[in-house]
C-alpha cells in the first residue's frame, strides 16, 4: 500500500513540494517533513543566514545529514530542497529509500510563485530571477529526471489535484 512507503518530493524552487507534500501527507495519514524547515529548526536560523555564514557547501553538508536521517524513517512524505539532487549521495539515498516524485514546473510559474518570497537564498543575487532559474533548470532538471520514479507537472493543477493524482498513481503501482 502507498501508505507504508516513503514519498520523496523533488523539483525546483516554486514547484509546490512543501504545499503538495503537506496535503499528500494529510490525505495518506503520513508524517510530513520539509528538509529546509528541518535545517532551519536545527540551526535556529533561516536558510539565508546559513548560506551567508557557511556558504552553499556548508548548507549542502547540513542538508545531506538531515535527509539521510529523515529518510531512515518509515511512512513519511519529505519535501526536499531544490538543490538537494546536486549531491549524488542524497540522490542515491532518495532512490533507495522510497518513491521519488519529481514535481515539474515552468520558469514562468516559478517566477509567479516566488515573486514576493525573500527567503530563497539563490534568488537573492544580482542576476535577474529568470536568469537564475534558467541556469538552475539547465543544471538540475536532468538530475531530477534521472532519479524520479514519477514525474508530475504542477503548473495548471491545484494542490488537491496533484496530491490526488499522486495517490492514484501509487495505488495502481
Amino acid at each position: 500500500m502507498a501508505e507504508k512507503r516513503n514519498i520523496f518530493l523533488i523539483g525546483p524552487i516554486g514547484a509546490g513540494k512543501s504545499t503538495i507534500g503537506r496535503k499528500l501527507a494529510e490525505q495518506l495519514n503520513l508524517e510530513f517533513f520539509d528538509s529546509d524547515k528541518e535545517i532551519e529548526q536545527r540551526t535556529g536560523a533561516d536558510l539565508s543566514w546559513v548560506f551567508d555564514v557557511e556558504g552553499e557547501d556548508g548548507f549542502r553538508y547540513r542538508e545531506e545529514k538531515v535527509i539521510n536521517e529523515l529518510t531512515k524513517k518509515q511512512g513519511i512524505v519529505l519535501a526536499t530542497g531544490g538543490g538537494s539532487v546536486k549531491s549524488s549521495k542524497i540522490s542515491n539515498i532518495l532512490s533507495s529509500r522510497g518513491i521519488v516524485i519529481y514535481l515539474k514546473t515552468t520558469i514562468d510559474k516559478q517566477l509567479y510563485r516566488t515573486y514576493r518570497d525573500k527567503k530563497r537564498p539563490l534568488l537573492q543575487v544580482e542576476n535577474t530571477q529568470r536568469e537564475i532559474l534558467t541556469i538552475l533548470a539547465k543544471e538540475r532538471n536532468p538530475l531530477y529526471e534521472k532519479i524520479a520514479n514519477i514525474t508530475i507537472c504542477t503548473d495548471e493543477q491545484s494542490v488537491y489535484m496533484v496530491a490526488n493524482k499522486i495517490i492514484n498513481i501509487l495505488k495502481n503501482n
